[in-house]
């Protein structure tokens, strides 16, 4: 099991795999930063996704 802050804050998500971790952290990244979501492009989210996937791999 993995544990990683998220990007923009000190919450923390657990999951076994990235795609664990990744549905974790939905909830708190929709509603903590969904300023972030509503302005996000589809580059950024493709982006933003291959970041987190180094970060859990790295972890």
């Amino acid at each position: 099991m993995k544990t990683l802050k998220c990007d923009l804050c000190e919450a923390t998500a657990d999951g076994e795999t990235f795609d664990e971790w990744m549905n974790a952290l939905k909830p708190h990244y929709m509603e903590a930063h969904a300023d972030v979501m509503k302005n996000a492009n589809e580059g950024d989210h493709k982006k933003w996704m291959e970041e987190g996937k180094a970060r859990f791999d790295a972890a």
